[in-house]
């Protein structure tokens, strides 16, 4: 009887823990190519690069997928992001050249058994724009375990064109294929900026497939106080979400949060506003309130249903 109670609490225990193990938190990023233009507006990437860093870091994005990520802005993260590697490559040469739409996973964590990427267009294994696309643009995926408990996912990260209607319809439909292409019976993880928000025809091509559904709408517990892109404008609303996390059927989506996260930067004019109301120990100082990015990420924490 006591050998029984122990291989029953054995069993208990590993269960419980895998499926601990098995809980993942992703993301999706937008985090704003560098350039000068932003620095002048008080948004340069040097200045924002640590917060973005700080942020990933405390939420604990166990993998994401980031857009507009210039190769300087790549080593900058990779160095503010200890723990974190990446796969991803530059849309313009397939090499360093344009922006990246990198995945960013934890390397103790997880293991990349494959990975690639393709340009969304007819043309999908070398730099092109596709149908009406202004730009170039490219989608970046990888096959990933967990080392401790071996679960394996497929998880692609995309930008889609911001001018090209049939370019945004087509790539979605091309995500789709290749899904069905490659992931088999595996499940399935799909961030990116499409675009695109919650009332368009292309967005129902993906959440009406049987593939995918939106996080937003299958979680448990949703925070989201705004729509996820901003303009550096910290005192405008919008209900528009045009980043996106699709995951497969086979995941409970737990939590699912918009960080609508700002920080202060001095100004000219920046000294304590004293208070008769507070102790005296107590002072605030005028700052003026800053967004990380143009983009809100979006936090969704998952677990594996079984």
């Amino acid at each position: 009887m006591k050998h029984t109670f122990i291989i029953v609490l054995i069993i208990v225990l590993f269960t419980n823990c895998r499926q601990q193990a098995e809980q993942i938190t992703v993301a999706s990023f937008n985090v704003r190519y560098h350039n000068s233009e932003d620095s002048i507006e008080g948004n340069g990437w040097q200045q924002r690069c640590p917060v973005v860093c700080d942020l990933i870091r405390f939420n604990n994005f166990q993998v994401f997928g980031a857009q507009e990520v210039l190769h300087d802005q790549l080593q900058d993260m990779l160095a503010g992001l200890p723990g974190y590697d990446y796969v991803g490559v530059g849309r313009d040469d397939g090499k360093t050249e344009g922006e990246y739409a990198p995945i960013f996973y934890q390397k103790e964590k997880f293991k990349v058994s494959q990975s690639g990427h393709f340009w969304l267009s007819d043309i999908t294994d070398k730099p092109n724009k596709g149908w009406d696309a202004a730009l170039p643009r490219i989608c970046t995926w990888a096959s990933l375990s967990d080392k401790e408990t071996g679960f394996e996912f497929y998880f692609f990260n995309l930008h889609m064109d911001h001018v090209g209607v049939e370019a945004r319809k087509n790539s979605a439909k091309q995500v789709l294929n290749k899904i069905t292409e490659m992931c088999s019976d595996k499940p399935v993880i799909l961030t990116g900026d499409f675009n695109v928000d919650q009332n368009s025809p292309n967005y129902a091509i993906l959440e009406g497939s049987s593939l995918l559904k939106d996080s937003y709408k299958a979680a448990k517990v949703c925070y989201a106080l705004n729509g996820t892109f901003n303009g550096f404008k910290t005192n405008q609303k919008t209900d528009s979400r045009i980043d996106h996390v699709f995951v497969s059927p086979e995941f409970t989506v737990e939590r699912y949060g918009i960080l609508t996260d700002t920080y202060r930067t001095i100004t000219a004019d920046s000294k304590p506003q004293p208070n008769d109301n507070f102790p005296k120990e107590v002072s605030l100082t005028k700052y003026e309130s800053r967004l990380p990015s143009d983009h809100f990420p979006v936090k969704v924490v998952l677990r594996l249903s079984k």
